[in-house]
C-alpha cells in the first residue's frame, strides 16, 4: 500500500492552505492524502471527560472544514482523516514516519484550540526523518505557475522554478534527488543555488593562504557546481537546470531565490547528538523567510 501525504491541519488559514497543497502533491505522486488533527488529551478527573469530550468535536469539526476545502479545489485526490491524541509534535513525528511526506502550516493558532503554532512546525522540521514541508496562509495553486500575458493567474502557464539550496561541501543525493523529483513532477525548471563567502585571513589556518581577491574563484565554483549536478542532469534529461553561483550568504541568497518560486528545497542533516540544534541557521531563516512553500529534507 502507498504510503500518503499527511497535511496537519488545526482550523488556521495556514494549516487550510498546507491541506490544499498538499492534495495537489498527492495528485502529482499518485498518492492519497490523509487529513491529520492532533488534539490535547486531559486525564480523568475534574474536566477531563468533558474537555476530550469537546476536543473530539472540535477535531471533527476542523477536519470536515479541511475536507470540504479539499474535495471543492482538488476533487480528484483519494482522502482520509484522522484524529490523534497529542502532544502535538510528537504526534506529527509519529505520522512522518508513515507518510510519503508531511505538509504542514508554516504558522498557526495559539492558546487552546491552536497546535500547529511555529514552535511545533519547527519542532517538527527539527527532528523528523522524512521530508516536510511548510505552506505559508493564503498560498493557492495559482501561485505555483507563472502569470500569464495578461498579468493574471493561469492554470495553463508553466510552473515557476523549483529552487534547490546546495552546499557543495556537504552535497546530499537525497536533498538533491528530491528537488529533481519535485521538478519533473512538475516539468519546471529546477535552479540551483550554491552562495559562497570569501575566506577571511582571520580564519586561516597554519600555513593556508586566502585568495582574497581572486577573480577566479566564482568560475571555480561554477565548475565545480556543475560536475555535481552532470550525473543529475543525465538521470533527469528532461528537466531543464539553471546554475546559479552567488557571493554572500546563503540565507540572503535562498531567500531572494525563492521570490517567485514554486517550491524552495533545502536539506537538514540528521543529528546524532539530540542536545545540539537541530536547524542550522541557513534552513532557520527559509523556515522564517522564504516566500513559497519550504521542503526539509533530511540526510545523513
Amino acid at each position: 500500500m502507498l504510503s500518503p501525504v499527511i497535511a496537519g491541519v488545526d482550523g488556521s488559514a495556514e494549516s487550510l492552505a498546507a491541506a490544499e497543497w498538499a492534495a495537489r502533491e498527492a495528485l502529482r505522486r499518485e498518492r492519497p492524502l490523509r487529513l491529520l488533527h492532533v488534539w490535547d488529551w486531559h486525564p480523568r478527573g475534574h474536566d477531563g471527560e468533558p474537555a476530550n469530550a469537546a476536543q473530539r468535536h472540535l477535531a471533527r469539526r476542523t477536519l470536515r472544514q479541511a475536507e470540504d476545502r479539499v474535495r471543492e479545489r482538488v476533487p480528484g485526490v483519494v482522502l482520509t482523516d484522522e484524529q490523534v491524541e497529542g502532544p502535538a509534535t510528537a504526534a506529527l513525528l509519529k505520522a512522518a514516519e508513515q507518510s510519503d511526506l508531511l505538509v504542514l502550516g508554516s504558522r498557526g493558532l495559539s492558546g487552546f484550540t491552536g497546535l500547529l503554532v511555529g514552535s511545533v512546525a519547527q519542532g517538527v522540521v527539527a527532528d523528523a526523518t522524512r521530508p516536510v514541508v511548510l505552506v505559508r496562509a493564503g498560498e493557492e495553486a495559482g501561485d505555483e505557475r507563472a502569470l500569464a500575458d495578461d498579468g493574471s493567474p493561469s492554470p495553463r502557464t508553466a510552473h515557476r522554478d523549483v529552487v534547490l539550496g546546495i552546499d557543495l561541501a556537504d552535497a546530499c543525493d537525497e536533498v538533491i534527488e528530491f528537488a529533481f523529483e519535485e521538478a519533473r513532477l512538475r516539468r519546471a525548471r529546477l535552479r540551483v543555488v550554491y552562495a559562497w563567502q570569501q575566506p577571511s585571513a582571520f580564519g586561516l589556518g597554519p600555513g593556508e593562504i586566502g585568495l582574497v581577491d581572486d577573480p577566479e574563484r566564482p568560475e571555480e565554483w561554477r565548475g565545480f557546481l556543475s560536475a555535481v549536478m552532470a550525473v543529475w542532469r543525465d538521470k533527469y534529461p528532461a528537466t531543464e537546470v539553471l546554475e546559479t553561483v552567488v557571493q554572500g550568504k546563503a540565507s540572503t541568497a535562498l531567500v531572494r531565490a525563492a521570490s517567485g518560486a514554486s517550491l524552495l528545497v533545502v536539506g537538514r542533516r540528521l543529528s546524532q547528538r539530540p542536545t545540539l540544534p537541530r536547524i542550522g541557521p541557513v534552513t532557520r531563516a527559509a523556515v522564517h523567510h522564504a516566500g513559497c512553500p519550504l521542503a526539509v529534507v533530511p540526510h545523513e
